[in-house]
């Protein structure tokens, strides 16, 4: 699934294209995804200027002239701009024509993404209004980490992973920044100290810092705005690395499953 690097680099990656540009036309070639899209939107959406493109967690907001379009990725989306006469391929679901002569094409084969139009003050959409603070927020610091976790028997990663205490932090990052943080994803919340929420804050920022530097992380089907993949894969100190040398200390990383998701870790360095 595209996590906030993979977001946030599809954001930086049609910024510069799609603002100021006018909607020429909006095509639908499936309505089948998450939910399906609303059939009224391409006379909704017409002639309106893309004012900004923004993020909030793992969403997309495209902000129009009369409201803000919430774009998911899903499991496996991906946005790219293209051409508009560029050959669709299978899967293609919608077409956001743009009065320069690109398209934001949006592809998803599994159907789990999703796209929503208001013309409310979009934090307040049921999809947005119950997110949690971002890692790049200063509301998530050391000590709102220690706070919500004095009561919390959970594992730290499960923590880094529930989106009503922070958004943003999945499955990768979460293995990844607890590698840098030197913290076993095992530990249970309640019991870290300070010091450990500060290494944990400082090594979450970093970890999603470097992936978004690196264009996101490519497992399976993601790509990015021009249909490259990301390269931080090739970066990753332990996730999906079960049985192989840590970069640190050479001791083999292990792989176990902490709520039906894998957790990758190294037992020298996150003793």
């Amino acid at each position: 699934m595209p996590e906030l690097p993979e977001v946030e680099t599809t954001r930086r990656g049609i910024e510069r294209s799609a603002r100021g540009r006018r909607i020429s036309e909006f095509r639908i070639y499936d309505h089948r995804l998450r939910w399906p899209i609303d059939r009224s939107l391409p006379q909704q959406l017409a002639d309106q200027q893309i004012v900004e493109v923004d993020r909030r967690a793992k969403y997309l907001l495209l902000r129009l002239t009369d409201g803000t379009l919430i774009l998911h990725l899903g499991m496996s989306g991906s946005l790219r701009l293209l051409p508009q006469e560029t050959a669709r391929i299978s899967h293609d679901q919608f077409d956001l024509l743009l009065d320069s002569g690109d398209t934001l094409r949006f592809n998803d084969p599994r159907r789990f993404g999703s796209l929503h139009y208001t013309t409310e003050d979009p934090a307040s959409h049921k999809l947005l209004r119950s997110l949690a603070p971002e890692p790049f927020d200063a509301a998530f610091n050391a000590d709102y980490l220690y706070r919500i976790t004095r009561r919390r028997s959970a594992a730290i990663k499960q923590v880094l992973m529930n989106g009503r205490l922070v958004t943003g932090v999945g499955n990768i990052y979460a293995s990844e920044a607890l590698f840098r943080a030197r913290v076993n994803p095992r530990r249970a919340a309640r019991k870290l100290s300070r010091a450990e929420c500060v290494r944990i804050v400082r090594a979450v920022r970093a970890a999603l810092q470097a992936a978004i530097r690196a264009g996101g992380t490519t497992l399976r089907d993601y790509v990015g705005t021009d249909g490259n993949p990301g390269y931080f894969r090739q970066k990753l100190y332990v996730y999906e690395r079960d049985g192989k040398a840590c970069r640190v200390c050479a001791t083999l990383v292990r792989k176990i499953t902490q709520g039906q998701r894998s957790t990758y870790f190294c037992p020298h360095c996150q003793h």
